[in-house]
């Protein structure tokens, strides 16, 4: 499907956009309370849960329209993953026809949840809170180049002690196929599909939760994707033309030494300890983009070192890679490190260029939650959480799609539907008169 290329026909292509989409429900009754949903999705609104959108794509029959929309989310047993791949195959032909894919974006992001009874909810590490609390967090695998980015795989991050109570999985639905793995274990899973279903490759891009689980770096290298993702300042390396002591010399008896090892003497240090002892010239200002005032530039530094993670357990050291360093001008020490498996002969303004990238994934998550209403669901359930997200980053495609039909030089599209008519005495639930207002 064209998706076209002007920006006056939107409603008509996201109609035929959806059309598509409905097309993989397998049932004829479940296209109109789809097409329902993603439209109450791109309308203006502050709340994009499911009785707030009844009243705006159907101000006329209330209650009748929130009971649809809730069994179809919520209820109906239809297949994200077959939704996601339309869209993918209706999307990414605009999304890379002025440039290429350059990245996969590996990343998480949370939702604030009050009580314990959604889906995954415990008290954890909340990015939207910048803190520990009550929340449910789930991962997401984005493709990107320069001008654009779109989530391609979504998954809800189910703690230990979720993945180990039968009442509670039941309760809510979650699958029995799903068992526990933490979040460097479901990217692998989402960019093992994500190669499997032929999507075009980039570097993988990760922050430090994911960059400081060695696990997670060998897969990436077992499926030959190369990679740039944060670490701590803590991680244990090799500096360059250093690695591990061979294994001990053999006695001739019993099985000969296979192990690398250390001692006092030969030992691996810190990446911050590392980036104390480079010379000043070993830095350099690097220029990545336009940000919204001036052109964002830092000071960096990148040297090839080996990864030290318990190498004394190997019969092979890890491989050489890049530690890139980023030291801004004023700051007392290193604010981010990465390692990067990219060629040994990549230049620093690449390396530079591919780590800055991921900020695409906080747009992402801006425009979901923001425009779309990602954390609005109010369901507890496993497959209401992951419908409502489907649908949620099938309208956001259609809108990196519009986008993409338009200059970067040219205006930014958030909406594509006219606001409607919400009856004046409709209240939500919650608020005074809600009942009446829902059989209005």
């Amino acid at each position: 499907m064209d998706l076209g290329s002007d920006v006056a026909g939107s409603e008509s292509r996201f109609a035929a956009f959806v059309e598509r989409l409905a097309g993989t429900l397998g049932h004829a009754d479940r296209v109109a309370p789809m097409k329902a949903y993603c439209t109450g999705l791109m309308l203006p609104g502050d709340r994009k849960s499911v009785e707030p959108m009844a009243a705006r794509v159907d101000p006329g029959r209330v209650r009748a329209a929130h009971q649809s929309l809730h069994h179809f989310v919520a209820k109906a047993d239809w297949a994200d993953a077959s939704v996601m791949e339309t869209m993918r195959d209706l999307v990414l032909p605009v999304l890379t026809k002025r440039e290429p894919i350059r990245a996969w974006i590996v990343d998480d992001t949370g939702f604030p949840k009050k009580g314990n009874h959604s889906v995954g909810v415990a008290r954890q590490y909340c990015g939207q809170l910048g803190k520990q609390d009550n929340c449910q967090v789930a991962v997401s695998l984005s493709v990107a180049n320069e001008q654009a980015s779109l989530p391609v795989a979504w998954r809800l991050y189910l703690p230990e002690a979720w993945a180990e109570d039968p009442l509670r999985r039941a309760k809510a639905g979650v699958p029995d196929d799903i068992t526990f793995e933490t979040k460097p274990q479901i990217a692998l899973d989402q960019i093992r599909q994500a190669k499997q279903a032929g999507i075009p490759t980039g570097v993988v891009l990760a922050d430090a939760g994911y960059g400081v689980d060695t696990t997670f770096r060998i897969g990436l290298r077992a499926m030959n994707l190369d990679y740039v993702v944060g670490v701590q300042s803590s991680a244990t390396l090799w500096p360059p033309g250093q690695g591990p002591l061979p294994p001990k010399p053999w006695s001739g008896k019993g099985r000969p030494p296979s192990l690398y090892r250390r001692d006092r003497e030969h030992k691996p240090t810190s990446a911050k300890a590392l980036a104390a002892s480079l010379s000043d010239e070993a830095w350099q200002m690097v220029s990545w983009r336009e940000g919204t005032n001036t052109t964002l530039t830092s000071r960096f530094a990148a040297v090839r070192v080996r990864p030290a993670h318990r190498d004394y357990w190997l019969s092979e050291p890890h491989p050489e890679e890049w530690l890139l360093i980023e030291q801004p001008d004023g700051e007392a020490e290193p604010t981010k490190y990465w390692l990067s498996s990219l060629p040994g002969t990549t230049p620093v303004p690449n390396l530079v260029a591919n780590a800055k990238l991921r900020w695409r994934i906080e747009r992402d998550y801006q425009d979901l939650k923001q425009e779309l209403g990602l954390g609005h669901y109010e369901g507890r359930g496993w497959r209401g959480f992951h419908h409502h997200a489907t649908l949620c980053i099938a309208a956001y495609a259609f809108l990196v799609s519009e986008r993409s039909l338009i200059p970067p030089s040219g205006p930014r599209i958030s909406a594509i539907l006219p606001a409607p008519a919400v009856p004046d005495d409709y209240r939500p639930r919650g608020t005074p008169h809600a009942d009446r207002a829902a059989r209005g």
